[in-house]
């Protein structure tokens, strides 16, 4: 049965369920009953198993014995079965078509799961210790001081920020469980009009009131996807795909960690001079924020020199701004 998409959707309707019950309802002679053309027996040994589509109408087709798929001692849903296997081999060949062309459904992390602490905590660890050693820098302290304090900044930032990102992450997910708990009490308590919460919900997306009905009861029937669907659609949020505390933490506490001990290499390399290792403590770091920023821009598809140039100069004001400050205090002009 060669049946294309316009007819494989009319078929999928209840209008094509009534036809084919119409064609084999007991004590009914489909030639004498209604109005309108004649509708084939099932019973007198004719076989259909095409289907002729066009807008709004439907014809059988009578075909040799040997094309057969329909006789008359099969089911009445045999039909119904056959014309879902040619609707099913019709999606997958646009789906395979689709492939081929570049079509894909594989999407970047959005959640926040990793990529978000991770960003952040590396750039705040960077920008924190170069900006603080720029000021202490500027200020003329000796490289010890800033060996000091610099690892004393990475370890307080670095807990600060895994407690901080875990204890965040984890709040977040005990509001979303709170809020799913009462949606699970409103679907215990009052399904019909949850349901009907649920097909209002469909109709706005464009179906028509009796699509939307059948969603809604085919969706409601199961209680987790019930639930899962009305918490996506009020919540925004998908309960089974949660964050992990553990790993936003962790990941924040790494990257800081990663992040403020770039600037403090040519220190605890023991780079002489302190104009010598201040220079090449900024200019390492400079490369880290460009570089951090392409791949920001790699990650999330925007233009990789743009995020770059984007990272490295708000990094850049946060350092000068700090420079200023320690050789405005250090040089003696601020009491």
């Amino acid at each position: 049965m060669n049946l294309d998409f316009q007819c494989a959707r009319a078929l999928s309707n209840r209008g094509f369920m009534s036809f084919a019950a119409g064609w084999e309802r007991p004590g009914r002679n489909p030639s004498t009953s209604g109005s309108g053309p004649a509708r084939p027996d099932l019973r007198n040994g004719t076989r259909y198993t095409g289907l002729r589509c066009q807008p709004g109408k439907f014809a059988a087709r009578p075909v040799t014995p040997k094309l057969s798929a329909c006789t008359p001692a099969a089911p009445r849903w045999g039909i119904i079965h056959q014309v879902s296997e040619e609707m099913h081999e019709h999606r997958h060949a646009i789906r395979q078509a689709a492939l081929a062309a570049g079509w894909s459904h594989r999407h970047r992390d959005v959640s926040g799961g990793w990529l978000r602490p991770t960003v952040f905590g590396a750039v705040d660890g960077l920008v924190t210790n170069t900006s603080l050693i720029a000021g202490l820098g500027g200020g003329g302290v000796s490289a010890h001081t800033v060996i000091l304090t610099g690892v004393a900044a990475l370890v307080a930032g670095a807990f600060s920020m895994g407690t901080g990102e875990y204890v965040s992450v984890t709040n977040q997910n005990e509001l979303v469980h709170a809020e799913v708990a009462t949606e699970r009490t409103m679907h215990a308590r009052f399904p019909a009009a949850e349901q009907a919460e649920l097909a209002d919900t469909f109709i706005g997306y464009g179906a028509d009131a009796e699509t939307a009905a059948r969603m809604a009861a085919a969706v409601s029937a199961d209680p987790d996807t019930a639930l899962r669907v009305h918490t996506r659609e009020e919540l925004g949020v998908d309960p089974f795909e949660l964050p992990s505390a553990i790993v936003a933490g962790v990941s924040s506490l790494i990257a800081f960690s990663t992040g403020a001990l770039v600037p403090l290499l040519p220190y605890l390399a023991g780079l002489p001079g302190m104009h010598a290792a201040l220079g090449a403590a900024l200019g390492i770091a400079a490369v880290a924020l460009l570089t951090g920023g392409m791949v920001v821009g790699r990650l999330t598809g925007r233009p990789l020199l743009r995020s770059g140039l984007r990272q490295l100069t708000l990094g850049g004001v946060a350092v000068a701004v700090t420079f200023a400050v320690g050789s405005l205090i250090g040089g003696g002009h601020v009491a």
